[in-house]
């Protein structure tokens, strides 16, 4: 569940996946040789690719088409950010920060960050470049360190 709910926004789309893979998990539990695979990592990652297929579903559906950004932009988000996030903050509360991404963003973040995917297997499950994986990456890492940032202003505040 936590899997599904960092891909979904509200928890009932996050309770739908996982039913979706969980059917999928059983149907390929018999081919399957407990003795030969990680059986927590195997279900981990056909519950990631049920959500990208469902993802990929929903975007034909919708008819939705990313934005082609110019290398130029790419280049400079790709490197104009840096990772400098020092807070005390909660796995929940990050959880809730990254929850508040844009939705391509989030799934970018969530793949490269989380899952470890490469920006190669993220584009190919994603059927965008691997520029605007490296964009979009970019583009969530500086939207959530302005959000910490904001936080820690809050609190020196509150401190004060």
């Amino acid at each position: 569940m936590p899997v599904c709910i960092r891909y979904h926004a509200n928890e009932e789309d996050a309770r739908s996946s996982l039913n979706l893979g969980f059917i999928k998990i059983l149907k390929a539990l018999p081919t399957v040789d407990a003795s030969d695979i990680n059986f927590g990592g195997w279900a981990k990652r056909i519950m990631v690719n049920t959500l990208i297929d469902e993802y990929r579903r929903n975007k034909k559906i919708q008819g939705r088409e990313l934005g082609k950004e110019t290398e130029a932009e790419i280049d400079y988000h790709a490197n104009s950010t840096e990772n400098e996030a020092e807070s005390n903050l909660g796995v929940d509360a990050l959880l809730g920060l990254i929850a508040t991404l844009p939705e391509i963003s989030q799934k970018v973040f969530n793949l490269y960050v989380i899952d470890g995917y490469s920006h190669r297997e993220i584009s190919e499950l994603l059927e965008m470049s691997e520029g605007t994986s490296k964009w979009h990456l970019s583009n969530a890492r500086r939207i959530l360190k302005d959000k910490i940032e904001k936080l820690e202003k809050v609190n020196q505040r509150l401190v004060i």
